[in-house]
């Protein structure tokens, strides 16, 4: 115990522990230990340090702190700002609070030093065995903390004394309050080793199953993923103490499989790669890649399918309702129906709807999906390029998606909708691949049940899927392609077609669009035909509702701010709506002339007539074509020429007249470019005409190919041409002999008031379109 007593002021600490050896500087911030500090400073600068049991006392008595501390000499103190002093002190020795004498104005009591710890009753040989055996235990702890400065373990290793090494090893390790102040208390040298070799110990079996958790986890994830790391910190000492992870995404997965329908062989795969998401890195980029395609294959209808509508007078009538006209189509989809309850099911054909711009195609496709209880989805293929648009991306590839079509089954919902490929004539290839060759799997209905994407990498069936195609022309439709579809035309609108279409469809639908009724609004019968002949130029009907929506907006404008009740636009007002007329067609002439001949052509807005002028005059044989035209066209015009030498004695036509004359070809509206055969026996009854002199019918048009030999070959366009010349006031019209099927094909509204004559020469040609006709000089 103690040897000797003295007073000295005693400073409470809260949350530390000073040991004997150990120099440290902490604040110190309450009065009562200020004054202790400063009065210390006063006499021998030593204060003894205790501890308290309670660190939220800020008053504490004798019972509130631990009897034993430490003497310490304080060597420096630092005024900081708010009251508070830093103070530097140094350990010195043990010293026990034998009796607290006051309180106020600070702690001060009479300690007892603690002189005799025991050590000289431990022999040289028992302390050298001590040394040795805290050293060894030291190389231990340092091997399994490497934390420890590589110098801090040099000075403790060179350490000879017991006991200086027992307070320097409790300084320098991490250690708790309570440990350090048991080793503080620990007076006896025996005592005070046996709890330092136990702590020791202990913080090597703490060190050890610390780093075997952290070694089980490095074998599972890089070290680097922080995050990851900690998780799997969590996940292995749930499993250390049995508890059961929460469920996992790859669980919501598994049990979304099992629901899904689909094959087993679609079910075994999905799973597969769900098990192989399980041990993915949470946070690697395979992770999201894999991610994304279970739940893109969980999405998709593998067999899933939509109940068909099989009444086939509903469809009737919802095709109707929706449409005017167009009986081919409506004739064909009833036709899938029927074959469709007759069978129970019956394969989808893939149609293809042709036919200029604005004539219903899309429209059509979105009625046979309502007919039909089919869901709807369009496809755009305008300007597709890539293959991987229809076939998707391999997965390998950052971003990669499945293609359109895959996606389409995905947004519907259903195996079977109905899936519009619009505009399939504009799709293009590139050096990225073929998009019309990607097509040809998809629609071929021997091959499409069996579709693989190249993202889904599973065939997909679509064989029940009902394609439905549009296309402005066939002509930049590859072959195999077009083959594997079957053509429906979807001709050009009569001005009667478009009248009953804008009078049942179109006004009823700008008027809603626009906000009024038909008490506000009426557009008379002769205004609509005058909007129809005068403001479009068009084969359907897209610009004619444009034109009736452009009404509507300045009737709504009138009506709002004239405060007019009713608007009825008639022939004589329609020019203050819509403005003067746009367009005029050229009529037939008044007089016969010579070398001027109406022909007659295929826009892709409908049909036209083309006058086509031949001039005759002194030169040296020069041919020149003018007014944009293209080369077949060109080529045309010179088999009519060659033909016309070919006969020129027939014809009373000199051996030197076609070298001493130049012959001038010009078709008026320079600026729009021309092509196509369809004109070679109009320029060569122009050319005749001129040269023999002899004035063309002004009531004739014609149509038709011109060979070398002078037969003529049937054209395409019949329609919309005869439509053009009906517009044009023409009275007969020219029609190759191999037409005449065609021809028949036309209703009788489109052919009121019109002769068709069919030929098959050039002699037939000119003896119908020359005034008079022209019987050859010579057989």
């Amino acid at each position: 115990m103690s040897e000797c007593s003295r007073r000295v002021p005693v400073v409470a600490l809260r949350g530390m522990a000073v040991l004997p050896g150990m120099l440290i500087h902490f604040d110190v911030n309450r009065k009562m230990s200020i004054d202790a500090i400063e009065n210390a400073m006063e006499n021998d600068q030593l204060v003894l340090l205790l501890t308290q049991r309670d660190s939220d006392i800020e008053d504490p008595g004798q019972d509130d702190l631990f009897q034993i501390g430490t003497i310490a000499e304080v060597k420096q103190i630092i005024k900081l700002p708010g009251n508070v002093i830093r103070v530097l002190v140094s350990g010195t020795e043990r010293a026990q609070l034998e009796n607290l004498i006051e309180e106020q104005p600070f702690l001060l009591g009479e300690i007892g030093l603690f002189k005799d710890s025991g050590e000289q009753h431990i022999s040289n040989t028992e302390k050298k065995a001590m040394l040795r055996g805290l050293k060894d235990i030291l190389e231990v702890y340092f091997i399994e903390n490497t934390k420890i400065s590589k110098e801090v373990i040099k000075q403790l290793m060179k350490l000879e004394d017991i006991q200086e090494l027992i307070d320097q090893i409790a300084i320098n390790i991490p250690l708790s309050v309570e440990e350090k102040q048991d080793l503080i208390e620990a007076v006896d040298l025996i005592e005070r080793y046996q709890k330092i070799t136990v702590i020791l110990t202990e913080e090597i079996d703490i060190l050890r199953i610390k780093k075997d958790l952290q070694n089980k986890i490095k074998e599972k994830v890089d070290k680097n993923q922080k995050e990851y790391l900690l998780r799997e910190q969590l996940k292995v000492i749930r499993e250390e103490l049995g508890e059961s992870n929460a469920q996992t995404d790859a669980d919501n997965y598994l049990e979304a499989a099992k629901d899904l329908i689909a094959t087993d062989e679609v079910k075994e795969k999905i799973i597969k790669e769900i098990e192989r998401f399980k041990n993915l890195s949470g946070n690697s980029s395979e992770s999201s890649v894999a991610r994304g395609y279970i739940e893109t294959l969980l999405s998709l209808p593998w067999d899933k399918a939509g109940i068909d509508k099989t009444d086939i007078n509903n469809a009737e009538k919802i095709l109707n309702q929706d449409h005017y006209g167009l009986l081919k189509v409506k004739t064909r989809i009833l036709e899938f129906l029927s074959v469709r309850i007759l069978t129970k099911k019956g394969d989808s054909p893939i149609l293809c709807l042709v036919g200029p711009p604005g004539t219903g195609k899309t429209s059509i496709a979105r009625s046979v999906a309502k007919a039909l209880n089919k869901e709807y989805v369009r496809i755009s293929l305008g300007g597709v390029r890539d293959e991987a648009e229809i076939r998707g991306h391999r997965r390998t590839y950052i971003g990669a998606l499945p293609g359109r079509i895959v996606s389409s089954l995905k947004s519907a919902g259903v195996k079977n909708p109905l899936i519009l490929l619009d505009e399939i004539d504009k799709v293009s290839s590139d050096y990225k691949g073929d998009t019309s060759a990607a097509l040809l799997e998809v629609l071929d209905a021997e091959q499409n049940n069996k579709f693989v994407d190249h993202y889904i990498e599973i065939p997909v069936d679509l064989s029940e899927v009902l394609f439905i195609a549009t296309a402005n022309s066939v002509q930049s439709i590859p072959r195999p392609l077009l083959d594997r579809m079957e053509l429906i035309e979807v001709t050009s609108y009569t001005e009667n077609e478009k009248r009953h279409i804008a009078k049942e469809h179109l006004i009823a639908k700008q008027l809603s669009k626009n906000g009024l009724s038909r008490k506000q609004l009426s557009i008379s019968d002769k205004a609509l035909s005058r909007i129809i002949t005068g403001y479009t130029k068009e084969a359907g009907v897209r610009n004619l509702e444009r034109k009736i929506g452009e009404i509507c907006r300045k009737a709504a404008k009138e009506i709002i701010m004239d405060g007019s009740v009713k608007i009825n636009i008639n022939d004589k007002n329609l020019t203050k709506y819509l403005g003067n007329e746009k367009y005029t067609f050229q009529m037939a002439g008044t007089r016969d002339e010579i070398g001027i001949v109406r022909g007659l052509a295929w826009t892709s807005v409908g049909g036209d007539t083309l006058q086509i002028e031949v001039n005759v005059m002194p030169g040296k044989g020069k041919f020149e074509l003018t007014g944009q035209l293209g080369d077949v066209m060109k080529e045309s015009a010179r088999a009519g020429i060659s033909y016309i030498r070919s006969v020129s004695k027939d014809y009373g036509i000199k051996d030197d007249y076609f070298e001493n004359h130049d012959i001038h070809i010009h078709i008026p509206e320079g600026a729009v470019p021309k092509d196509g055969p369809s004109a070679g026996i109009t320029m060569a009854t122009a050319m005749l005409s001129a040269i023999v002199e002899k004035p063309v019918r002004a009531d004739v048009a014609m149509t038709g190919e011109i060979t070398l030999r002078g037969r003529v070959l049937p054209i395409g366009g019949l329609k919309e041409k005869i439509l053009a010349a009906k517009a044009a006031k023409i009275k007969l019209v020219l029609v190759p002999n191999q037409n005449k099927k065609d021809i028949e094909e036309l209703s009788e509204e489109i052919l009121d008031g019109i002769t068709i004559n069919f030929v098959s020469s050039m002699e037939e040609v000119l003896q119908l379109a020359l005034a008079g006709g022209v019987i050859p000089l010579q057989k």
